[in-house]
């Protein structure tokens, strides 16, 4: 089996857990984006899963991402492709990721929203990364504080707060967590109708995410497989 034909077959069983789960919720699979993350693989994997129909990839290193964004141009000129920043996020790098990020989803503070904002030359969609327990070591803004942040962003010009974006904390069960941040939202929404999206959901959870109102599954391994090096 080529590489084509394996990611032809991982992203068929991912449609299909999608499809299944929202089957389950009583939703409809247009609801819920299927955002591959491509960190660690190569521009060629990139490339492949755009023939294959998707157009959302995810980076969560800045170096890499540049890279991979500029090579995947030349393998497939003019091909649609919407790149996501999806980790951490330092101040001092928004300039840099704003030159290939169509959206950032780490926002988790204040001052991180106003370096993002200052780099901007034109507005930039955004999510505020929530963090469900409130352990700051794995980033993301405490859940309790999250109208203030998202006031924030959303007072910006150069900022489009498009929804909230978390990962299920270690030691607390997925449903637990993704039904806590649906709930936040909610009430979120209730000032900010056009913050709609729900980013959460990963290979080992997304059934769970879905059940509770994601829009937006970010899927690594069970797409591209185990980690492999970035192309040099």
């Amino acid at each position: 089996m080529n590489r084509r034909e394996e990611l032809a077959l991982s992203l068929a069983e991912v449609r299909e857990r999608i499809a299944n789960a929202c089957a389950a919720a009583g939703r409809s699979p247009d609801e819920v984006e299927l955002l591959a993350v491509t960190k660690t693989f190569p521009a060629e994997d990139v490339a492949l899963l755009s023939d294959l129909g998707l157009t959302a990839f995810a980076e969560n290193r800045d170096q890499e991402a540049g890279r991979k964004t500029a090579e995947f141009a030349e393998l497939r000129p003019g091909a649609p492709a919407r790149w996501h920043m999806v980790g951490s996020l330092q101040r001092n790098k928004a300039k840099s990721v704003l030159r290939w990020a169509d959206r950032i989803d780490t926002i988790d503070s204040i001052r991180l929203a106003d370096a993002v904002a200052k780099a901007a030359t034109e507005p930039v969609d955004v999510l505020v990364q929530v963090s469900i327990d409130g352990d700051e070591a794995r980033g993301g803004h405490p859940i309790g504080d999250l109208p203030r942040l998202a006031d924030h962003v959303a007072r910006s010009d150069e900022l489009n707060l498009r929804g909230v974006m978390t990962v299920a904390p270690i030691g607390m069960s997925p449903e637990r967590a993704f039904a806590a941040l649906y709930e936040a939202v909610t009430r979120l929404r209730a000032d900010h109708p056009d913050a709609t999206v729900i980013s959460a959901g990963m290979s080992g959870d997304l059934e769970d995410a879905i059940a509770h109102g994601s829009t937006c599954v970010r899927v690594g391994t069970a797409l591209l497989g185990s980690r492999r090096l970035a192309s040099p």
